[in-house]
């Protein structure tokens, strides 16, 4: 019987051929922070947020513009052949987040309006911004991928897209949709690829939670725990449909994407 997932660590791994049709080819990064890296080629590219180092709008422009410049091809439904990137901001990118938007943050309000029109206008380009909300796109193979995106994670100093509180996760996990195949956010769960170099688990309880109940969720990409970058199958779980494949995709310390492929 054929697996149906195949994890890869760039520089640990030899990633072989694009396996064929039967397969997506998922190349996931996070906390790139304005850097640009070697990327394997796949069918879809992750970025699981802090696109920047502290927030600025012309460091924000030096990874956009990286990502559109890497090539994984994707058909979309529209017919259109185009990149495909899927990305979510991070609590370092301070210019996507309005509640930023103030003099006294040192960001000016139209700066964070130019910024945020900036990430969604690169659709053309096949880069998807995406903030709080489901993305679909389908393959040439006819399968359809339901995606969904969130910049959040908990308090930690100054930074973007935090929430103090458990019912203020609870609000924003909430909006995820049960039939969520693939998510994507900034922060890890609880006890998954979470812990610190200081030995402590800073991953949400709530979205821990929230992954129980998402029972057809393949792949979930997060990052922003530099020191604890890998993947895992998640089986433990007997109520589930599938496994789930959680990948911490930061980038800061191993400078290595790490690539799944999952059959379709």
């Amino acid at each position: 019987m054929t697996e149906p997932v195949r994890i890869y660590r760039q520089g640990a791994d030899t990633i072989p051929p694009h396996p064929g049709s039967d397969w997506t080819r998922f190349v996931c990064i996070s906390d790139t922070h304005s850097h640009t890296f070697h990327i394997p080629t796949g069918d879809v590219l992750l970025h699981a947020g802090d696109l920047s180092s502290w927030g600025s709008l012309s460091q924000l422009t030096v990874t956009v513009e990286w990502l559109k410049s890497l090539d994984h091809p994707v058909k979309m439904r529209i017919t259109l052949i185009c990149n495909g990137l899927s990305m979510v901001a991070g609590n370092h990118d301070l210019c996507l987040d309005e509640m930023w938007a103030q003099p006294i943050y040192g960001l000016l309000p139209e700066e964070v309006q130019q910024a945020r029109t900036y990430v969604r206008s690169q659709t053309a380009a096949g880069l998807h911004y995406i903030e709080h909300e489901p993305f679909r796109f389908m393959l040439s193979s006819g399968r359809q991928w339901k995606v969904y995106g969130s910049p959040a994670a908990p308090l930690y100093a100054q930074g973007s897209f935090q929430y103090e509180t458990p019912d203020e996760a609870r609000v924003i996990y909430n909006r995820v949709p049960n039939d969520t195949d693939i998510l994507i956010t900034h922060t890890p769960p609880f006890m998954t690829l979470d812990r610190t170099r200081k030995g402590k688990h800073a991953g949400c309880h709530v979205l821990s939670n929230k992954l129980a109940e998402l029972r057809n969720c393949r792949l979930h990409v997060f990052g922003h725990i530099h020191e604890c970058a890998g993947a895992q199958i998640n089986t433990h779980d007997p109520f589930r449909l599938v496994d789930r494949v959680s990948v911490n995709a930061a980038m800061a310390v191993t400078k290595k994407a790490i690539v799944v492929d999952l059959l379709n």
